[in-house]
């Protein structure tokens, strides 16, 4: 019996992908969110830095507070958001005046910017490539930042070398 080709038409089964497909399409499926998976966890080790942290310099004799924040293209930055004393003895608002930058130094002592161009290194959990910035003496230094342990963070300025440089203690707190 010969079947009308409208027939024929219904009874055909779409294509089925073969086995090699199927197991090929799940191979790069498990990539791709293994791959995004990795970079949520990277990415939130490097932003654990992210935040608040007190400041008590012994030898400036100045305690503050200075927010570390992301920027636009992904390096980690630091600002004074909170000065203990922000004027001098005499009354006087206390200014970056030692900037080698003529125009920033006029900037109020609670919003001068510290730390410049870090970047997460996941192999030694610190961020490097760095600079921070000493008001008292208007110098910028190279600098890397790591947790001894949880919300305490050691800041390392130097020059040329780590070996040749300070390291400070500056202590997470909640904004």
């Amino acid at each position: 019996m010969k079947l009308p080709p409208q027939m024929l038409l219904q009874r055909r089964r779409p294509p089925r992908p073969n086995k090699m497909f199927k197991l090929f399409s799940k191979i790069v499926l498990t990539i791709v969110l293994s791959t995004s998976l990795l970079s949520a966890v990277a990415q939130s080790a490097a932003d654990k830095i992210l935040g608040v942290y007190y400041i008590s310099d012994d030898q400036s004799d100045e305690d503050c507070k200075i927010r570390i924040f992301k920027t636009a293209d992904g390096k980690y930055e630091g600002k004074i958001i909170w000065v203990k004393n922000p004027t001098f003895k005499d009354g006087t608002p206390k200014r970056d005046i030692m900037n080698p930058d003529p125009k920033k130094r006029n900037t109020p002592g609670d919003k001068i910017q510290l730390l410049f161009h870090f970047r997460y290194d996941t192999k030694s959990d610190k961020w490097v490539d760095g600079e921070i910035y000493d008001p008292v003496h208007g110098k910028f230094y190279k600098s890397r930042m790591w947790f001894e342990k949880e919300n305490v963070l050691r800041v390392r300025g130097y020059i040329g070398v780590p070996a040749l440089g300070r390291t400070m203690t500056w202590k997470k707190i909640k904004d």
